[in-house]
């Protein structure tokens, strides 16, 4: 069963915005906003991801200095 149909409320002139985004890319207005949110939501992941690293321990950062020094062992694949 495909999605219902809603309306939001949202001033003109996002409206706008988002009908030349559309025109340009040759998507539907609902195809902008889903790209839109996907990219926000993407961006989110990336930035939980960074923020993870940032508090990883000492001993995980021992561990990929490591690991990293091998990358220069002189074998090659």
């Amino acid at each position: 069963m495909p999605d219902l149909l809603t309306t939001i409320k949202v001033p003109k002139s996002l409206r706008e915005r988002i009908a030349i985004r559309a025109g340009e890319q040759r998507m539907t207005a609902a195809e902008v906003i889903a790209g839109l949110l996907d990219d926000a939501d993407r961006r989110a992941r990336f930035d939980a991801v960074r923020a993870a690293y940032d508090q990883a321990d000492a001993s995980y950062r021992e561990e990929t200095e490591a690991w990293d020094s091998l990358a220069d062992d002189g074998l090659h694949p």
